[in-house]
């Protein structure tokens, strides 16, 4: 019974282990990928950092609207002559001396200084959150281009397998008749050399592959000893319509955070104006305190002082500034130009948006043109090959004309790979500055 206790375990944990290896294994979709690097990609983190900062501020503004209160206590030791702390007389001895005291001052008026500088960190926490979005979504197209890539990849090793079975089988088929006599040596090596060649282009189509793989396993954070492989696309049909290119640029502008991110630019650079232009006005302020204090002159105990001589003091205190060497004036000035800047640098990202859609949309209309020629090309290209391949097999066709017919083919399919996958690529980006998520079947 033991025995059987202890095999029934051990056969559990392997299963266990192989059904977590399998998980493991999984391979990721687009979406997961998408997913998982928003979540962990450093550059997104950094920003989630950045609006932590912009909200310590942002309450700390809020705060400067609250008085403050400090306490003091200090304890004096005076020789000859002097003037009591406490009672303002005339003394000419060692006197000790303890004053306690609080005092507090809230600002009343200042400019409308502190609200603007609350406005102003509002809207820093409100652009760091676009922020944030841009950069979810800059790791939202990197991942998509590298997946798209590795896919292309992966199906060039597709493609150079196959060719070099063909071209392997076709070696032997060349060497049998080289050994009848029907073929010359020069047919048998360019065989021998098509076979070659078709296995350094398979070792090349793995190693880009493998390349591109890492691309997206780094762009994802994925530890280097994790096993990673992702989805091929179950479905795919060429989108035959694209929307009007100024009506995409139009709902970017809507709904892309970069844009949205510069408007808020704008207005933050408004707001050190209003408050730069606060510093020409007075300042008034409410003060407050209350004190008391012994000295060893006066007879009277330590507690019996301290309430004697308790003080309370409430005041305003007005500050006009009146000259402070131009300072003022020339931030005002800076003011002006930052919001001058801000303006052209929302043009500016107007106008490369504008450009990344339209080249966007053209390639989408030439990939898909591109892809509906492809495929006819290599379609005709297949027929062709196949024919040469019957025609070699009767002996009618040279292995230099075999090897011409294979090569065509095979750019004709790698061109079709090309057309295809740079068509998934752009009606994405188009799809994406819509506003509308990434999703490939």
């Amino acid at each position: 019974m033991k025995n059987f206790i202890i095999i029934s375990a051990f056969f559990t944990l392997i299963y266990l282990h192989g059904q977590a290896q399998a998980e493991q294994q999984k391979p990721w979709s687009l979406e997961e990928c998408i997913e998982y690097a928003v979540t962990n990609n450093i550059t997104v983190k950094d920003a989630e950092l950045t609006k932590g900062n912009n909200e310590l501020n942002y309450a700390a503004s809020k705060s400067s609207r609250l008085p403050n209160l400090t306490g003091s206590a200090s304890q004096n030791i005076s020789f000859g002559t002097a003037i009591n702390n406490i009672t303002s007389d005339y003394i000419s001895q060692t006197t000790n001396s303890t004053s306690l005291g609080l005092s507090t001052s809230v600002t009343l008026y200042n400019g409308n200084q502190i609200n603007n500088k609350i406005k102003q960190n509002k809207l820093l926490v409100d652009q760091s959150s676009l922020y944030i979005k841009e950069a979810e979504n800059s790791i939202t197209l990197s991942v998509t281009e590298a997946y798209i890539q590795v896919l292309y990849n992966k199906e060039n090793i597709l493609i150079a397998t196959t060719n070099l079975e063909t071209s392997e089988k076709e070696l032997e088929m060349a060497k049998a008749r080289l050994e009848a006599g029907t073929i010359s040596m020069v047919d048998y090596t360019d065989a021998q050399s098509q076979t070659a060649t078709n296995k350094y282009n398979l070792i090349a189509a793995k190693n880009n592959y493998q390349q591109q793989l890492l691309v997206l396993k780094q762009l994802l954070e994925l530890p280097p000893e994790e096993s990673f492989e992702i989805e091929t696309f179950k479905n795919y049909e060429e989108l035959l319509m694209l929307p009007d290119k100024m009506e995409i640029y139009q709902k970017a502008l809507a709904v892309l955070p970069e844009i949205e991110a510069d408007k808020v630019g704008v207005d933050i650079s408004k707001k050190d104006l209003e408050i730069a232009k606060g510093a020409f006005l007075p300042t008034l302020s409410l003060t407050g305190s209350i004190g008391s204090g012994y000295t060893d002159i006066q007879d009277m105990s330590f507690s019996d002082q301290l309430d004697f001589n308790f003080n309370q003091r409430v005041g305003l205190s007005l500050s006009i500034p009146i000259f402070n060497r131009n300072q003022t004036k020339t931030q005002v000035k800076s003011a002006k130009i930052n919001i001058k800047k801000a303006e052209l640098q929302l043009q500016s990202t107007q106008k490369e948006l504008y450009k990344k859609i339209e080249t966007a949309w053209h390639n989408a209309v030439s990939s898909h043109e591109q892809l509906s020629a492809s495929i006819s090309a290599r379609d005709a290209s297949k027929e062709s090959y196949t024919l040469a391949q019957k025609k070699y097999e009767l002996n009618a066709l040279s292995t230099t004309d075999l090897i011409i017919s294979q090569n065509a083919y095979t750019n004709a399919e790698i061109n079709y790979l090309q057309a295809k996958y740079l068509n998934i690529l752009y009606v994405q980006l188009l799809q994406f500055y819509q506003g509308n998520p990434i999703k490939i079947d």
